[in-house]
């Protein structure tokens, strides 16, 4: 038995665009249009984050969607609503302790370190409970920091690994959780860029 769980990056904001640490936004034009377009994932249960572009999304992908406080963005504290460019201008120590140290928060956030286990427990808690029920296709719509989290929890990586996986508007992430673990199945990135890539 095998549970396959689709993480689904919320679709594009103003904050993405520019770089910036969101507050709760919602989507953008072009995001609202790309996520209306693509394709739902047939599944037996569904989550979101709570904040507005990750709901937006969940619905605009027809995905019947519970409110999961564990999916919520990670807390960049008094950075949020600046650019990583605008807080390296004025502070660019404090930037370079919350790249190198995963326990750091000099935003008055949350660290990597948090942000890690706070979705490894999530990701473990949803494997115990579903392995119950038999295999399972589960959905979540969040952010691109949770989902980097999630992939390093199902590798067993380091926290560095985490600043090495990129994650785009609208991709989607499976793992594939059995005996008591989780491992990556695939990244598909969005669908124009699949199409980029067909034509190339």
């Amino acid at each position: 038995m095998s549970i396959r769980l689709f993480l689904i990056c919320h679709a594009s904001t103003s904050a993405l665009r520019t770089a910036a640490f969101p507050l709760d936004e919602s989507l953008d034009s072009p995001g609202v249009a790309k996520a209306a377009a693509a394709t739902g994932i047939p599944c037996q249960a569904g989550w979101s984050g709570p904040e507005r572009r990750t709901r937006q999304t969940a619905a605009a992908l027809g995905l019947t969607a519970s409110i999961e406080p564990r999916l919520r963005d990670c807390d960049y504290g008094r950075w949020k609503g600046s650019t990583l460019a605008a807080i390296q201008g004025t502070d660019p120590l404090a930037v370079r302790q919350w790249l190198k140290d995963p326990a750091a928060a000099p935003h008055g956030g949350e660290s990597l370190l948090d942000l890690l286990g706070r979705v490894g427990d999530w990701l473990d808690r949803l494997l115990a409970e579903w392995q119950r029920t038999g295999s399972a296709r589960i959905a979540a719509v969040s952010h691109p920091a949770v989902i980097r989290a999630a992939v390093v929890h199902a590798l067993g990586a380091t926290p560095a690994s985490f600043w090495r996986i990129d994650v785009a508007p609208l991709s989607r992430t499976e793992l594939s959780g059995s005996d008591g673990r989780w491992s990556l199945r695939s990244i598909v990135p969005p669908a124009e860029e699949r199409r980029d890539r067909e034509g190339s």
